[in-house]
């Protein structure tokens, strides 16, 4: 196991005990283990292996010799023991947004309710509402929670899928048989949430049975769904569907077109074959017979999806932008923007440490972005109000200044930039005052509390703190997490204009449950000549990572690198932060 799904399993173990009612400690204690592990900077195997996890902050003996057997065996007694010791539908109803494991306790002990199923039917009954601390209104929240997981438990995460994707992928790609091989459907497209995987391959028809017992024997397949001459269907243990199709190499390019997508993409595609006297399907691109008098000239050779779009007069569309959001007209134009790449960016400035609820400290983080080949790392730790996050006060403020100070002393080639993530308060007021706030290089600001405001109300407050002349950033705009609440109610198109007309940036959270602000209103803050800021919002080191994410919906949103503030230099970065206060 590596360390990430190390870390999972202590998260889930803390959670578990939780539901058993154990000590509060030896709870936190689990929990605390899964972000230290999440954490660590250095291999877990070779800690491991030499022993060093024992050494480890926040790992005593015992934690050290589970984390070992879940390293070296990927499993553990403990773990198994633990998980069958309650009922699994348990782990199911935490998932249940507004029910945490003390609630979830509550109704096993008082009601003996066990699942899912269990609960949705106490509360159709009113059986919660007899419960201390629970009533009615509780009821209503989660039955409204069942349904928002119901709706989403056929979909998953990019992150998840890429990487079941990727599995699976590698296998495929290492077969001598195989001519081409490729991701497609939403995954490829990278949306951000994900129903299935769509795999297409390219072999010969005396090749297929091998390639398909590869992939319907893969490690990572947990059932096989079904089986036959051109596509094979199974389910992955991460819980998601995956399909491989197998064409011939002369089908490759127009299959891989077709399973892409998007559907609304594929009919303008066809629609615009149709006017040349052509079908386009999975297959090929051919004259339509017995269309008019005089026959159509016949379609040119495509050995890949460029010679596809080529032939019908459009320039090659990147399959982010496949959304039907006008990339057909632009590429007829010849206009598709040069898409923002990962290595386009320069840093980020979403990020936090040790002084409020990061997991790495001011100097790991900064290594971790020299390691990155970054320029510069803005450092965003909570203000004061975020208690529950450790935020900080004016007096710790000073002291991490002089921290970053001295670090970037010893620099060459690289910044800190001093920032914070300010709390947008209920009257849209900001938790620092302008005397702390002009202390920063840069200021994030973002709604932690006080989500169920009116869209007026929500709108209002947001506009409020972005008038503000020493608000840099606007953060996570909807406070979305996705597969898990929708966000508050606000007219984003206000909140666009707003940062176009006071001159703000609006980040791409580009944490994996957030990836807020969502891509299809990315495009109009393009056309609105907002800044965009790609921020991972990163609590630990590998969080830094999940820049790549947002850069996936930037490129939904086409946006190109001198549209993205971290694209830029240190110098023109710099220049924006001073010009936005000006």
């Amino acid at each position: 196991m590596d360390k990430k799904q190390v870390a999972e399993i202590l998260e889930e173990m803390g959670t578990l005990f939780e539901l058993k009612g154990e000590n509060p400690f030896k709870c936190r204690a689990f929990h605390n283990a899964s972000r230290v592990v999440e954490a660590l900077t250095e291999d877990l195997n070779t800690l491991v292996q030499t022993g060093g996890i024992r050494k480890v902050k926040g790992i005593g003996e015992h934690l050290a010799e589970l984390i070992t057997e879940l390293a070296t065996s990927g499993k553990a007694k403990e773990y198994d023991k633990l998980k069958s010791s309650l009922p699994a539908g348990l782990l199911e109803m935490v998932r249940i947004q507004g029910l945490g494991p003390k609630r979830v306790k509550i109704l096993y002990d008082k009601l003996k309710i066990k699942s899912i199923a269990e609960l949705k039917k106490a509360c159709e009954q009113h059986k919660l509402a007899k419960l201390e601390g629970f009533g009615e209104k509780t009821e209503e929240n989660i039955l409204k929670g069942i349904e928002l997981l119901s709706k989403t438990s056929d979909k998953h995460l990019y992150p998840k899928a890429k990487e079941s994707a990727e599995k699976i992928l590698e296998t495929i790609q290492n077969l001598k048989e195989v001519k081409r091989s490729e991701i497609a459907g939403s995954l490829r497209r990278r949306k951000e949430v994900i129903g299935d995987i769509d795999i297409v391959v390219s072999a010969e028809q005396k090749h297929r049975k091998k390639i398909f017992d590869a992939f319907t024997s893969h490690k990572e397949v947990q059932d096989i769904i079904a089986r036959g001459e051109t596509k094979s269907s199974v389910v992955l243990k991460s819980g998601i569907n995956c399909d491989l199709r197998i064409v011939e190499d002369n089908e490759f390019p127009f299959a891989l077109n077709y399973f892409t997508g998007s559907k609304e993409h594929n009919v303008e595609m066809r629609s615009l074959a149709n006017k040349f006297g052509w079908t386009l399907n999975e297959y090929d691109l051919a004259i339509i017979e017995g269309k008019g008098k005089k026959k159509p000239k016949a379609p040119p050779k495509c050995k890949d999806e460029a010679d596809i779009y080529k032939a019908l007069g459009l320039t090659y569309v990147p399959p982010e932008m496949r959304e039907n959001m006008g990339e057909i007209e632009a590429s007829a134009k010849k206009a598709i923007p040069t898409l923002l790449e990962l290595k386009d960016l320069h840093g980020t400035f979403h990020c936090h440490t040790t002084y409020s609820d990061g997991s790495n400290s001011l100097q790991e983080m900064a290594a971790a972005a020299q390691k990155m080949g970054w320029e510069y790392l803005g450092i965003a730790d909570h203000s004061k109000i975020a208690a529950y996050a450790g935020g900080l006060s004016p007096e710790k403020v000073k002291k991490q200044h002089k921290e970053i100070d001295k670090l970037n002393g010893t620099f060459k080639g690289f910044r800190i930039f001093k920032g914070s993530e300010v709390d947008i308060l209920p009257d849209g007021s900001l938790d620092f005052p302008d005397k702390v706030l002009e202390w920063f290089d840069y200021v994030v600001v973002s709604i932690h509390s006080k989500f169920k405001m009116t869209e007026a109300e929500a709108t209002k407050r947001i506009i409020k703190a972005i008038k503000n002349k020493y608000v840099t950033i606007l953060g996570h705009p909807t406070g979305r997490l996705l597969l898990q609440r929708d966000g508050y109610p606000v007219n984003m198109t206000d909140v666009i204009n707003a940062a176009s007309d006071y001159g703000k940036s609006i980040e791409i959270n580009s944490h994996p449950f957030r990836l807020d602000i969502d891509w299809r209103l990315v495009k109009y803050a393009k056309d609105k000549g907002v800044r965009i800021c790609i921020n991972p919002d990163a609590h630990n080191t590998d969080g830094l990572k999940d820049v790549q994410y947002g850069v996936g919906i930037a490129r939904k949103g086409w946006l190109e690198a001198k549209n993205v503030v971290n694209a830029w230099t240190t110098k023109d970065v710099e220049k924006f932060f001073k010009a936005v206060r000006s």
